[in-house]
């Protein structure tokens, strides 16, 4: 029914009357030739609102839905719930007309219908596509931040909602409800671009360094990856990493079949290689340092803290200060740590592997979870959530040394390159002692993070060992400043 006052306030009178005594004329012979269905559709169950499966159930992405599951209930619910409503509607309808005047017709008919998803009072799957339609709007006056919006929409649209949002208790109600509130920004918050805009067709373009061909010249270089001079839109980074984790995860954990029962026999087997070939390298130390650092108390507890503490802290804390202080590097060092993890996925993939700590006989002790059932290992929540048996490559030490070389290379300091360096060594130390890797493991984390920086190097180019004067005061002067102020825009908000 929005799209009745839609037409009707954008001159289209009579395709409204039309669409108005369209509906009345089919809901009438509904009732007609259906009475009972009728009464039970819009009496009992107001605009079908139960039917089919509970009202609260995470298919009903309304505003009469999401209230439901944040546990409110009678009449102080439905009275929120149609003041919710009236605001959403007149604000959606109203940005619906502007857009419609502006030219922009389907962006128009995706507002309203995104706001007929939010105060329906029960949201079928089928409405919910109206939220795509929104992804013709134009949002932001950067080049670099026309992709932010349609990748999100595409994203809440296609994912689970597990993949978007951590799976932490607080964020429950913007996880449950991650599609109405993708509905709620279209209809009435998200700042699309009006044709008047100077910056509709001609967004402010992303500066980028000259091109510095690879010494392979039959490979190609990929222009998606080439070294930006700013720094990159940040919810679009964070949506992109949090979605390639989840599905990082996903992969990790299907290598066994989707449980570390599945593949025990076989990651066992492949311990018994790795632990042979580590007895003809003269390598197999594990058990020694194992039981060496479980006799120092201090020792024990340091490596279990490192351990189970540094692992992601470290690589997003580089990623984030080389996202703020040097964008110019941050792709080169983003793009050598995603290739680094897919091939480390490779590994998993093809190789599960039984980590010292779960080795039958072996006499390794598990500083880190404690004595374990091997036929049935408890890791806590780790438990459902982890394959214990992706440990070739270790990504642990991967991603320590990462970050160590990253660090080595950038930082202007002797002693910080020296700090950095310290942190892949303490992390060796650490995934032995507790017993979670091979030596062999921390070798292949190796191999993956040097296959991650030659496919960059490779695709990518050589990494710019210096800006030019001239870049740094363009990258200087769009942090401090931002892209030139645009014309008033009138897009009511």
């Amino acid at each position: 029914l929005l799209f009745v006052p839609l037409l009707w306030l954008t001159g289209r009178r009579q395709a409204a009357a039309a669409g108005a005594v369209t509906f009345a004329s089919a809901t009438a012979l509904a009732w007609a030739a259906m009475p009972q269905d009728s009464a039970a559709y819009w009496v009992h169950h107001l605009a079908g609102v139960g039917l089919g499966g509970p009202a609260d159930a995470l298919a009903n992405q309304s505003l009469h839905g999401a209230l439901l599951r944040l546990g409110l209930e009678g009449p102080l619910e439905i009275a929120l719930f149609l003041a919710l409503g009236a605001a959403v509607v007149t604000l959606g309808l109203r940005r619906a007309v502007h857009y419609a005047r502006d030219g922009q017709l389907l962006l128009a008919v995706g507002i309203t219908g995104c706001a007929a998803i939010a105060v329906s009072p029960m949201a079928w799957q089928h409405q919910l596509l109206w939220v795509l339609l929104t992804v013709v709007g134009r949002v932001g006056t950067r080049a670099r931040d026309r992709l932010v919006w349609p990748v999100a929409v595409v994203l809440v649209m296609t994912l689970p909602a597990k993949m978007m949002l951590p799976n932490m208790a607080f964020l429950y109600p913007l996880r449950d409800n991650v599609v109405l509130l993708a509905a709620l920004a279209a209809a009435t918050a998200v700042p699309f671009l009006g044709r008047t805009s100077p910056y509709f067709r001609d967004p402010v373009p992303t500066p980028y360094a000259p091109p510095v061909p690879a010494r392979f010249a039959f490979v190609p270089l990929l222009p998606f990856l080439r070294r930006v001079l700013i720094r990159p839109n940040l919810l679009l980074e964070l949506l992109l990493i949090r979605v390639t984790y989840a599905g990082y995860a996903k992969v990790r954990l299907a290598a066994t079949g989707g449980s570390n029962e599945a593949g025990r026999a076989r990651a066992e087997e492949h311990g018994q290689q790795i632990l042979g070939l580590e007895r003809v390298l003269h390598m197999d130390i594990e058990h020694a340092v194992n039981h060496a650092v479980v006799k120092v108390g201090w020792l024990r507890n340091f490596f279990d803290f490192y351990y189970t503490s540094f692992h992601f802290v470290v690589p997003l804390t580089v990623l984030g200060l080389l996202y703020w202080r040097r964008p110019v590097h941050y792709r080169w060092a983003r793009s050598a740590l995603g290739f680094a993890t897919l091939l480390a996925l490779v590994g998993f993939w093809l190789y599960p592997l039984a980590p010292p700590r779960l080795m039958p006989d072996l006499g390794i002790i598990d500083t880190v979870h404690g004595v374990q059932d091997f036929s049935q290992p408890d890791y806590g929540t780790l438990t459902a959530l982890t394959n214990q048996y992706a440990a070739m490559p270790s990504l642990h030490f991967g991603w320590s040394l990462w970050c160590g070389v990253v660090i080595a290379v950038i930082a202007p300091k002797v002693w910080m390159k020296a700090l950095g360096l310290l942190h892949p060594l303490f992390t060796a130390a650490a995934i032995v002692a507790t017993g979670n890797h091979w030596i062999l493991d921390a070798a292949g984390g190796a191999v993956v993070v040097g296959g991650g920086f030659a496919l960059t190097y490779l695709l990518q180019g050589p990494r710019a060992r210096t800006v030019t004067a001239a870049a740094e005061e363009g990258v200087a002067k769009e942090v401090s400043s931002g892209p030139p102020a645009p014309e008033k825009d009138r897009t009511p908000s």
